[in-house]
């Protein structure tokens, strides 16, 4: 199929505007190609500029707009001709935090307002989650997972997946199998699925409940750090971002890294604290030595069988 009878609406990073050119020219550029009448020219892209902020700029030229106006043409560019695909590619990078959020939204309501099939390339983890309704995970030509939202989120396929969806990423730590057949590494000895002889375990921040302790209190629902046999662990608090909503608190946890929980903003707990950190078990990962997640949940060697 010859590029020009593909019928396919693009976007990038990058503008390629027609610089001389009104805002207006170039909305409708791509429509007077095609023969669009004028009348139905001007509706479009009066439609667009009102969707994306641009009615007060359509007689400016693309030398007096700033970057985020010229990327909010080029998207108004795409949205006027109706095709029957549209391939954004980080169309939203250039955009400050307010309109990078209601753009979003206009391509969200562009999308159930005409049904037509969308393929946006990004590496925001935001954007991706709340604008797709199907998520591939790609890395170096390479498919990881195609799933939506939430299957990529709560089932990642492997570790790449975990690691690369979710902000702050995945919390992780390294097992093996000791002598008893048991896959053990810091805090936690949990029941090797067979054949697994190493394995990743991976816990999501807000899968982590987090508890002040008493100085010197080595009971309470974490258990002893150094037992190797709890379903939590003690930590030392490292640093905690307040966020508004929530906080992150950053933990001197299991393994060489540090791992962050996210938190309710009412816990008090500052640096230095000793804290006692729970994992939701149930919603937690075990990876095994190709990457690839074991389809059962990691089970603590001092807990039933039973979930």
């Amino acid at each position: 199929v010859e590029p020009g009878a593909r019928d396919v609406a693009m976007v990038f990073q990058s503008y390629a505007l027609y610089p001389h050119m009104t805002v207006a020219g170039n909305l409708g550029f791509g429509l007077r190609v095609r023969g669009t009448p004028r009348a139905g020219i001007e509706r479009r892209v009066a439609e667009a500029a009102a969707a994306l902020g641009l009615a007060e700029l359509l007689s400016r030229r693309p030398g007096e707009l700033s970057g985020g106006q010229r990327q909010r043409v080029a998207l108004g560019r795409a949205m006027v001709r109706d095709p029957g695909v549209f391939l954004f590619d980080e169309p939203l990078s250039n955009l400050d935090a307010e309109l990078r959020l209601r753009t979003r939204d206009e391509i969200a309501a562009l999308h159930r307002r005409l049904g037509t099939t969308m393929i946006f390339v990004t590496h925001d983890q935001v954007e991706a989650l709340s604008l797709g309704q199907r998520v591939a995970v790609m890395d170096r030509g390479r498919l990881h997972q195609v799933g939506t939202p939430e299957e990529v989120y709560r089932r990642p396929a492997n570790l790449f997946v975990a690691g690369f969806v979710g902000s702050p990423p995945i919390n992780r730590i390294a097992l093996a199998r000791d002598d008893a057949g048991r896959l053990a590494g810091g805090p936690f000895t949990l029941r090797a699925p067979s054949g697994v002889d190493r394995a990743t375990l991976g816990v999501r921040p807000e899968d982590l409940a987090v508890a002040r302790t008493r100085e010197g209190d080595c009971d309470g629902p974490g258990g002893d750090r150094d037992s190797g046999e709890a379903t939590g662990f003690r930590a030392i608090v490292l640093r905690v971002e307040a966020l508004g909503s929530e906080q992150r608190v950053h933990l001197d946890g299991p393994g060489d890294a540090a791992w962050v929980a996210r938190a309710a903003p009412t816990l008090r707990v500052d640096p230095g604290d000793r804290v006692s950190v729970s994992v939701a078990w149930e919603r937690s990962h075990l990876f095994g030595p190709d990457g690839r997640r074991e389809e059962a949940a990691p089970r603590p060697m001092n807990r039933p069988a039973s979930r």
